[in-house]
């Protein structure tokens, strides 16, 4: 007999949702929208991907320093630019270049003396935004490859290579080593000076033809983007749609909790209480149909990038509906637990949407966790976004299988579980 108002109570909650047109188009819309604006930001293709602008100042013109700013031009990570030292700190200052990087006079010479350690080793500058300081790292590794490339082949098969190992020859002995560390030293620069006069003359002096010489990186890279299977391209909107949906529906649970504390104000669940229907059956009824109405929400997000952006379930079609199914009675029970700890329906939207936009954050939504502390990445364990986000990525482009989706299912009935068991526990029934 329970079951028959309990379905009242979630056909008069779904009748009153689908009544209020605007609020479903905007239930609808708003996810589809800001899920399809971090899926464009985030899928760009290999030719579309964005490049750290890079202001390079070349106040050498050497050899080396030519050859620096040649390979950093061609690099595939990189936007060069070539302004004025005074443009390019501008530049960095205003915030339209990330990095700017001066090459000082006498930069290619200094380097090449200090290849083999004694000389004083040159300055290079770099003028860097302090808020991408990720970027910087990334210009530095770049730079620091191209420039011992650079340096090194200049030094094993250029003029300037065979000048430093004269000159180092010649004051070998003034450069404070040990006898026997000299001596080595000595074998290795004579060795270097025969290699030097033994390569063709076009190609030590920078002629056409293969490099000679040099020190450059011992391998090279091959990429394979590990999705749902060989020669699948990540589609980011899978991602972005995961996250964005998982958003609106805790949001969405912060109008179920705010119009249940509503609801009592106005002294409704005291007339509730008066009919013969248990607690369990009253928060029950209130779980349910926000359930489904979240459920109805993501599966329409979903539903609409599979049809524009070809997001597809390449994983287990069942396990992706236990995520989503655990996911909306997880924001469900969200709710009930903001209508049992709020007191005001104003106080508590204003905590409960900073406790939201802090549980996205965290769940990987807004910004990748492999940029939190590693103590932050272990606590995002404890928050349920980050439960659902990976379980609805593991069943959509990373195309695993049913039981990767048993934890995260899991993981939210749990959260679920202890929402509703507090819930329960904390309602008041009276203002």
């Amino acid at each position: 007999m329970l079951l028959i108002p309990l379905l009242a109570m979630i056909r008069k909650d779904l009748l009153l949702f689908l009544t209020d047109r605007r609020a479903v188009i905007m239930s609808f819309v708003a996810p589809i929208a800001i899920a399809s604006f971090f899926g464009s930001i985030f899928s760009g293709t290999e030719a579309e991907r964005a490049r750290v602008t890079v202001a390079l100042v070349d106040h050498d013109g050497s050899t080396i320093s030519q050859a620096i700013v040649k390979a950093a031009v061609a690099d595939a990570n990189l936007n060069v630019t070539s302004p004025t030292a005074d443009e390019a700190r501008k530049a960095v200052r205003e915030g339209d270049i990330t990095v700017g990087v001066v090459i000082p006079k006498g930069f290619g010479d200094s380097a090449a003396r200090a290849f083999f350690g004694g000389a004083q080793k040159p300055a290079l500058t770099m003028w860097y935004d302090p808020s991408r300081g990720t970027e910087l790292g990334l210009v530095r590794g770049i730079m620091t490859e191209h420039i011992m490339s650079a340096v090194s082949q200049e030094v094993f098969s250029g003029p300037t290579g065979t000048r430093v190992v004269d000159d180092a020859l010649t004051n070998l002995g003034q450069s404070g080593l040990p006898t026997d560390q000299q001596r080595r030293l000595q074998d290795l620069l004579t060795s270097v000076r025969a290699f030097n006069q033994s390569a063709p003359a076009g190609l030590a002096s920078g002629g056409g033809g293969a490099p000679v010489g040099g020190i450059t990186v011992p391998y090279t890279v091959a990429q394979e983007a590990i999705t749902s299977g060989e020669n699948v391209a990540y589609n980011g909107y899978a991602h972005s749609f995961a996250g964005m949906g998982i958003q609106f529906l805790l949001f969405s649970s912060i109008d179920l909790g705010i119009g249940i504390l509503l609801e009592r104000q106005r002294g409704l669940w005291k007339r509730l209480r008066s009919a013969p229907l248990s607690r369990m059956t009253l928060l029950g009824g209130k779980a349910l149909s926000g359930a489904l109405i979240a459920l109805m929400t993501l599966l329409v997000s979903f539903g609409f990038a599979m049809i524009v952006f070809k997001v597809s379930i390449a994983g287990s079609i069942v396990g992706f509906f236990m995520v989503a199914a655990a996911c909306a009675l997880m924001a469900a029970t969200f709710g009930l637990l903001i209508a049992s700890l709020g007191r005001t329906p104003g106080g508590s939207r204003g905590i409960a949407s900073l406790s939201v936009l802090m549980m996205v954050m965290l769940g990987g939504a807004w910004v990748p966790t492999f940029l939190f502390p590693q103590w932050l990445q272990r606590a995002t364990l404890v928050v349920p976004a980050r439960w659902a986000v990976d379980g609805l990525d593991a069943m959509t482009w990373r195309g695993l299988g049913l039981s990767a989706a048993v934890a995260p299912t899991l993981a939210l009935l749990g959260f679920a579980a202890l929402f509703s068991t507090i819930a329960v526990l904390r309602f008041r029934w009276e203002e």
